[in-house]
């Protein structure tokens, strides 16, 4: 009787009614997430409204769209819009020279940048820091600032109006994001994979491209996605630097707004038709973006 005393004590103790402080606020936990979940729901219709809008606007026929009253659906339905835009002068024109433009400063950046990032993480040499430094200062730096310098240094050397010079300046305009990217995605990889592979007997460039290479394959495709986006969308340094028949497609939009007015439907058009290479190139690569983020774990 004695030694089973403090038990029943204690579960005496454990039974006791809990006070109304110690009750969970049920009450107020779902409150909390329905005004949280609210909040979220009307931010996305603001974010989200813009776009709607301009798909809604670039299947209206043109009375439609100069009408007073908003529309918030096409009482008539027509495709006439993307077909001025695609037919309009330049278009197909601009849509290759963006092409080959994006294509050619994400490949030099990730050729030229990894490499970079390879040095910076892999080896010790007199001036990393100060290069590492150089690389986030550049970035601070607004690229309008140094636009005019830019045009004469590019106008002396004959690259103004050329899809080569445009394309050498987006590759130095997507460079140091590249360079401090990979540089963090190589220094996540243990160093000790790279000496037993020389213990193995492999050289450097076997470690470099049958280790390091396919490890640093997500942050190769998450730049080329942030490289891609930056380069097809920009407007202003290939404004400035070429003519009509030498830019892309952000610089062919502003055809559609003329002395006699702004033509709405293929201006609306022509942005659905400019932001497709993007949600395609995005929806490609984001697979290999989810599954390679673990591709390079080390099981120990």
């Amino acid at each position: 009787m004695v030694a089973t005393a403090p038990q029943t004590a204690v579960r005496k103790r454990r039974r006791r009614p809990a006070r109304e402080s110690d009750t969970p606020t049920v009450g107020r936990s779902r409150g909390g997430t329905v005004l949280a979940n609210t909040v979220g729901v009307l931010f996305a219709i603001v974010m989200f409204f813009p776009v709607y809008w301009v798909i809604n606007t670039a299947f209206k026929p043109a009375p439609e769209i100069l009408q007073f009253e908003p529309t918030f659906f096409p009482h008539t339905f027509t495709l006439d819009n993307f077909k001025s835009a695609f037919n309009a002068p330049f278009f197909q024109q601009d849509l290759l020279n963006g092409v080959l433009v994006t294509s050619g400063a994400v490949l030099g950046a990730l050729l030229v940048g990894f490499l970079a990032a390879l040095a910076i993480a892999r080896f010790r040499f007199y001036g990393r820091k100060a290069i590492i430094l150089v690389v986030l200062s550049v970035q601070m730096v607004p690229f309008v600032a140094i636009l005019i310098p830019l045009f004469l240094m590019l106008q002396k050397a004959d690259l103004t109006n050329s899809l080569l010079g445009i394309t050498l300046v987006y590759i130095v305009l997507i460079l140091p994001y590249t360079v401090w990217t990979l540089r963090g995605f190589i220094q996540a990889i243990p160093r000790e994979l790279d000496e037993a592979a020389l213990i193995d007997g492999a050289s450097r460039f076997q470690v470099f491209w049958k280790i390091i290479l396919p490890l640093t394959g997500p942050g190769l495709v998450a730049t080329s996605v942030y490289g891609f986006i930056q380069a097809w969308n920009e407007f202003i340094i290939i404004n400035t630097l070429n003519d009509q028949a030498h830019q892309n497609l952000m610089a062919w939009l502003l055809q559609n707004q003329t002395s006699r007015g702004t033509f709405w439907g293929p201006l609306m058009a022509g942005s659905i038709l400019t932001a497709l290479p993007v949600v395609i190139f995005f929806l490609i690569v984001q697979r290999n973006i989810a599954t390679g983020l673990t591709a390079g774990a080390v099981k120990g």
